[in-house]
């Protein structure tokens, strides 16, 4: 009987072991000379978009640095915003950058990397428009990218406003054009590319919020998280991170 009751919990810490020992959680974490994998939404310019079949952007060459520094290749996926994050937690991607801005909502999915840019979220409306600033948007029919920060600033605070959801700020931009909705709220630096792109629409000088980007990684994942804040605190340090949005971002 002993014997028996021996037999019956090593197979249930083999078992045990098998699913993560100890409640220890196992990531699919990058080795060096690996490949790391980031998950983006390439149809945010500058920071992530299509060139050719190529996906470039500030998020590309920060996240290229980063994969250098850890002696990485850099591969990028582009999917729908809101699926980056299931994206890093199911193992699929190791690193999330998207011109994502740290919440408390995210902050209990993935951990962020420290910040490495501030960015602001501004509105978007047609020329001639009545909306002056974040005040008019009560009660207007508004415009967001779907999961984004202006999703979850318009859903949560702005008084009896139709929020429509889409899959890419462009279509939402194109809606505002048609008439179909009456603002837009999005990052300030896409909404300028869009704006400069159609005719009789402006951004307007109230920005609506001020934000920190920064790269999600697996909630739990202390070491890859570690390696990347290393490798980005490092190329904040020396320049890098600068020069790159410089390279996308000029001073007007």
């Amino acid at each position: 009987m002993k014997k028996r009751m021996i037999s019956l919990m090593l197979c249930a810490c083999v078992a045990l072991a098998a699913a993560g020992c100890g409640g220890s959680k196992k990531f699919n974490n990058p080795e060096k000379g690996g490949t790391l994998i980031m998950a983006t939404n390439a149809y945010f310019e500058p920071y992530e978009y299509h060139e050719g079949d190529d996906i470039v952007g500030i998020d590309v060459e920060i996240a290229q640095a980063i994969a250098e520094k850890l002696g990485m290749t850099l591969q990028v996926e582009d999917m729908e915003f809101d699926s980056i994050i299931a994206a890093v937690n199911s193992g699929k991607a190791h690193i999330g950058a998207a011109g994502m801005t740290v919440t408390e909502d995210r902050l209990k999915n993935v951990d962020f990397t420290d910040s490495y840019t501030t960015a602001t979220q501004v509105i978007i409306v047609q020329e001639g428009s009545e909306i002056t600033g974040a005040d008019d948007l009560a009660g207007k029919k508004i415009g967001v990218q779907l999961g984004t920060t202006g999703d979850i600033y318009a859903s949560d605070g702005i008084e009896d406003a139709t929020i429509e959801q889409y899959n890419k700020g462009m279509d939402a931009v194109q809606a505002l054009s048609n008439g179909i909705i009456d603002a837009v709220i999005i990052d300030n630096e896409p909404a300028k590319q869009f704006v400069s792109k159609a005719e009789g629409l402006k951004i307007l000088d109230e920005e609506f919020v001020t934000e920190e980007y920064a790269i999600a990684i697996a909630k739990g994942n202390e070491e890859l998280l570690d390696d990347v804040n290393k490798a980005l605190d490092a190329i904040i340090a020396d320049g890098t991170v600068q020069g790159i949005i410089d390279k996308y971002i000029t001073a007007e």
